[in-house]
């Protein structure tokens, strides 16, 4: 077993500079402002189902009795819940769509404008959806679907930007830890969200809405003022320069001597005439290049699962174990946590072994056993806690690894190395087919649990990890 060059020298986190930290942690706090938003949703569908359902009994109800009767949603919770679930599957979808459209875009406008304009536009939404509609009792089946389809469209934004833009300025050496440690930003952005939305539910789930997008509208106009999207726009050589100067035998396989003669560390990349400028891959291309697709499919598995995880997981501890809501928030953590620590270990694993495939593979036949586990956790908060953080070592960390590392591998692939533009395109095509099996897996989750029950949600987790591991095993990494 080879151990990489970048840990036998200890270099790793030596050879970058303070601009390498900034983008770092912009870039993770950019998309878990992001998740945060996503994840208020989950974590207030307890309520939301409450207000949109008339009862007796509902202590929500804040209007009289003959104009709540007018304006109600559903009959029953139970229909409150299909229509939650369809909420969340109509995101899902537009978020696919946008995810193969946010790639493309993010590759030939600056990624800057493209992730700051996504933030801000979303936390509207965000705060119209939760906040705005409530305050007026304006409840409208149409308006929310509406909504949430716009929402998804501008959240697809986020991913394959940051994504890029880490590309841009971290390279193969020591991707999979870096990667690993900066993709928990989803994880902590569902904590974040959790925390918020627990904090401020007491005065009313609108009000977890309004913290929310107010915190990632001010983090899109941070973006906007402080990402820097590339080493060269302030004059520092590219990652593919580096990397040739470190290991001859990576050199570009299209790239020429004269690109060689061209390149200058001092130049800015607004400097157009003295910098070859390169051509973004076209979507077919990028749909071709080895890799993609069973890395696309096997993701499209394993994010129905997660993010089934990250939509009913709150519910699922307040509905099948009676504890209140906002314990169920705070305990749904845990999952996040697994998920933080494994996909960190994994890609330090995967950064040794200097295969990614393999380590994954490992992860997801482990997870079904986790699975297993979990669905019959006892009615105890701490065991649930911990076999809630071991699932999500074994789902969370794989997902996590190939949305990010993964993809930037693919996107910066020997066949492609010369055209830096295709990175976005790339994690957008893998994020994007992710998404569409979440779409499908978030109505299927709802049908399944309101005819079957619960145990047959977790056996078609169980069926869709084991999916995973037969594309992983086509994957060139």
């Amino acid at each position: 077993m080879a151990w990489p060059n970048i840990f036998q020298r200890g270099t790793l986190f030596s050879r970058f500079s303070h601009h390498h930290v900034v983008v770092f942690l912009l870039t993770f706090f950019s998309y878990s402002l992001l998740h945060a938003s996503r994840k208020t949703f989950s974590n207030v569908k307890v309520s939301i189902s409450k207000q949109w359902t008339p009862s007796a009994f509902n202590k929500s109800i804040r209007l009289p009795v003959e104009i709540w009767n007018s304006n109600h949603l559903f009959p029953s919770a139970e229909e409150a819940t299909l229509f939650l679930g369809t909420l969340d599957t109509i995101f899902l979808f537009s978020y696919a769509v946008g995810l193969f459209i946010s790639g493309i875009v993010g590759d030939r406008l600056n990624l800057r404008w493209v992730l700051s304009f996504g933030m801000c536009s979303s936390a509207l939404v965000v705060f119209v959806f939760g906040t705005v509609t409530e305050w007026l009792h304006f409840y409208n089946k149409g308006l929310y679907c509406c909504l949430w389809i716009v929402n998804g469209l501008l959240q697809s934004t986020g991913w394959p930007c940051v994504v890029a833009v880490m590309g841009n300025w971290f390279g193969k050496a020591g991707r999979g830890v870096v990667f690993g440690l900066w993709s928990a930003c989803a994880s902590v952005g569902n904590i974040l969200g959790a925390c918020l939305a627990s904090s401020v539910l007491q005065y009313g789930y609108e009000y977890a809405f309004l913290v929310t997008a107010a915190v990632q509208f001010a983090g899109g106009i941070v973006i906007f003022f402080g990402l820097l999207v590339s080493p060269e726009e302030i004059g520092l050589p590219g990652i593919e320069a580096e990397e040739n100067f470190e290991e001859d035998s990576h050199r570009p396989l299209i790239s020429g001597a004269e690109n060689e003669d061209e390149y200058e560390p001092n130049y800015s990349i607004q400097e157009g005439s003295t910098v070859t400028q390169v051509k973004a891959v076209s979507f077919y291309q990028a749909c071709c290049l080895p890799g993609v697709i069973p890395y696309s499919l096997a993701y499209a598995c394993l994010k129905l699962v997660n993010y089934s995880f990250f939509f009913w997981l709150p519910f699922y501890l307040s509905n099948n174990f009676g504890w209140k809501e906002a314990e169920a928030d705070k305990l749904s953590i845990w999952y996040d946590v697994g998920g933080i620590i494994g996909g960190t270990l994994q890609g330090f694993i995967s950064d040794i072994l200097q295969k990614r495939a393999p380590v994954l593979a490992l992860s997801l036949l482990l997870a079904v056993g986790s699975l297993v586990g979990y669905s019959r956790s006892p009615n105890d908060k701490s065991i649930n806690a911990l076999l809630m953080a071991v699932t999500g070592f074994f789902i969370g960390g794989p997902s996590n690894m190939i949305s990010s590392a993964i993809s930037a591998d693919l996107g910066r692939q020997e066949l492609i190395q010369g055209s830096s533009e295709a990175l976005a395109t790339v994690t957008g095509i893998v994020d994007g087919t992710g998404s569409i099996g979440a779409a499908v897996g978030q109505y299927l989750v709802s049908l399944i649990q309101d005819n079957l029950g619960w145990m047959w949600v977790f056996y078609f987790f169980i069926l869709m990890v084991s999916e995973c591991v037969p594309f992983l095993t086509r994957g060139f990494s």
